[in-house]
């Protein structure tokens, strides 16, 4: 393998780490009830434990920098950090019981609402500065907030475009978008698609990321975005059928099932940076590598309009207080401290994600107006939380509830299959019966 492509696909496992797209369906729904009230506001002296991911390298570095930081800015607490490899992370939080879980710890965006059912996660409200709630961006707010409370809060999040190859595009005669305002309706990219493909050699013109596989959480988190821009939902007010399988849904992903001709397999991860393709379906983790390919000739999309207005998926790691911890004050003080413009600004120069405070993201050189990456700080600014998804909004939360394991296993099961030749109105279907049943043997997954 030549160092370009070792360089891709560090850059692809980074990116879908930094999305934190672990097998969600190790998380065990076995509790439920109110949230364990022995979190306890403490001195606001002495140790404290944290539990992290050990991300990419330059990620890791970034974190031991801080806290190695805040450690040496007062002397009333020390953090001491942990970090726990990548594919161990989510299934050691969901086997250790809440009286050994650290007093902070991160965790996957779309995992919270499983941890606040099972009693392993406390509101952080009383216990961090209202500066640092209010210089959140209001999309990271919504992917850690239940019934009015915040269990969560991130250093960065993340966006979903099209990446494109300007100069493939002007050699086809293709007229592309300038930003939201403009973007391709699901028609219009189709029709640029059968352009490039009679100016391409094989007919290949399109990368979704396919070597990431579907049925996994990139289904659910790179393709939610067709359901919610076609007017539909993965869950509605608690239930899958008639916001899944509606018939505009089942259109869009009749219209996603015909752009299969048109796309790379992508098995070497360099369809687009070398060439072979015109357009890539991606998030912002590509950027780098893409930019570093591309130069001047490449250009950043939103996704098509299938008819409720553009929309991206959003949501990455998030920073939350233990149920159990004896130190709350010392623990919020900590997250202050991390969620400043310094650390994040340091995290997100070793990730490439998206800032996700206000303060930061506004300084930063990547998604600051005017920069390269304006879209996805755009569609952030238009944030639709998870249950309001209209055409008013662009960047939707996934489902904020304990049920998301089920919800993202049974639509990425039914993208696969339509992505494969069947019928997309029976796997829909098929989807949402399996996901209400689920919520119908649990409850709902009622937090009370």
């Amino acid at each position: 393998m030549n160092t370009r492509s070792r360089e891709l696909r560090r850059t692809a496992r980074t990116g879908l780490t930094a999305l934190a797209l672990l097998p969600l369906a190790a998380l065990a729904a076995c509790g439920g009830g109110s949230v364990d009230a022995s979190a306890e506001e403490g001195s606001g002296k002495g140790a404290i434990s944290v539990w992290a991911h050990q991300g990419q390298e330059s990620e890791a570095a970034a974190l031991q920098d801080a806290v190695k930081s805040f450690n040496s800015s007062q002397s009333d607490v020390k953090a001491e950090l942990k970090l726990i490899p990548d594919q161990d992370y989510t299934k050691t939080i969901t086997a250790t019981d809440v009286s050994e879980l650290p007093d902070v710890l991160e965790f996957d965006g779309p995992t919270m609402a499983n941890f606040v059912y099972n009693k392993k996660l406390a509101p952080i409200d009383d216990h961090i500065s209202a500066e640092t709630l209010d210089n959140a961006t209001d999309a990271v707010k919504a992917q850690g907030e239940i019934d009015g409370k915040h269990y969560g809060l991130g250093m960065y999040d993340s966006g979903l475009g099209i990446y494109a190859d300007k100069k493939l595009l002007d050699a086809a005669g293709v007229k592309y978008p300038t930003g939201l305002d403009d973007g391709w309706t699901a028609e219009e990219f189709d029709a640029a698609l059968k352009a490039l493909q009679a100016e391409d050699s094989d007919g290949k013109v399109l990368d979704i990321s396919e070597q990431y596989g579907l049925a996994t959480e990139w289904g659910a988190y790179g393709f939610a975005p067709v359901v919610w821009s076609a007017g539909g939902s993965l869950l509605k007010d608690g239930k899958a059928a008639d916001a899944l399988d509606t018939p505009g849904v089942v259109s869009a992903m009749k219209t996603f099932q015909s752009w299969k001709r048109y796309v790379d397999p992508n098995t070497d991860g360099n369809a687009f940076a070398k060439g072979r393709v015109a357009l890539s379906w991606v998030g912002h983790w590509m950027y780098p590598a893409y930019s570093e390919a591309l130069g001047e000739d490449l250009v950043v999309l939103p996704l098509p309009d299938f008819g409720n207005g553009p929309k991206t998926g959003q949501g990455s790691w998030a920073w939350g207080v233990g149920a159990n911890t004896k130190n709350a004050k010392a623990a919020g003080a900590f997250l202050d401290y991390l969620l400043n413009d310094a650390n994040v600004t340091a995290m997100t120069t070793a990730n490439g994600a998206v800032p996700a405070t206000k303060s930061a993201l506004a300084a930063s050189e990547l998604y600051k107006e005017g920069g390269p990456l304006q879209l996805f700080a755009d569609q952030l600014a238009q944030p639709c939380g998870d249950s309001d998804i209209n055409a008013s909004c662009v960047a939707a939360t996934r489902p904020v509830t304990a049920g998301y394991p089920t919800i993202t296993a049974k639509f990425g099961e039914a993208l696969n299959s339509v992505y494969g030749g069947a019928d997309p109105e029976d796997a829909l279907s098929k989807a949402a019966r399996a996901i209400d049943q689920d919520f119908s043997d649990n409850a709902g997954y009622q937090i009370p």
